[in-house]
């Protein structure tokens, strides 16, 4: 999709999770025998024999941190993979984890949610995105997993 780029949770951010995670516990990494686990840190799926943790993270916490805005009971924290040590970060410009269902989350420049849509059919994926950033309240949205409701990445218009 031209113009959008998914942002992965930032290295220091990852850096910091890799010690403590958003709910003050301390991961506890494992090998990924079998792979297939959405990685945060680098946008694609672990491969098996790769050191993962599972970490829970709060991303309107830290947006808001950055930010100065206050997303009141929005603030969330839930869980992600991320690899155990620094990873070489995302490989491609494509939009990952887009081939199955998913919802994307609005959310305006206070981190207030503005609405939310389930996609059942991955193919319309790209114009759902496209229909929230053409939105100008919009500021940035989340892609979550459906079944889980977990934080994928965040897509801003740049």
């Amino acid at each position: 999709m031209n113009g959008y780029t998914a942002h992965p949770i930032p290295p220091t951010v990852l850096e910091e999770l890799r010690t403590t995670d958003d709910a003050g516990r301390a991961p506890a990494p494992a090998t990924d025998d079998e792979g297939g686990a959405p990685l945060r840190c680098c946008l694609r799926r672990s491969r098996a024999g790769e050191r993962i943790a599972l970490v829970s993270y709060a991303p309107l916490r830290r947006w808001a941190a950055r930010t100065g805005a206050d997303p009141g009971a929005y603030d969330e924290q839930g869980p992600v993979f991320i690899h155990a040590e620094e990873c070489a970060g995302v490989e491609t410009d494509r939009l990952p984890f887009t081939n199955s269902h998913r919802t994307l989350r609005r959310y305006s420049a206070d981190g207030h949610i503005l609405g939310g849509r389930l996609i059942g059919d991955p193919g319309a994926f790209d114009h759902a995105l496209r229909e929230a950033l053409d939105d100008p309240a919009v500021a940035f949205v989340h892609v979550r997993a459906v079944e889980y409701g977990c934080f994928l990445y965040e897509v801003g218009r740049g």
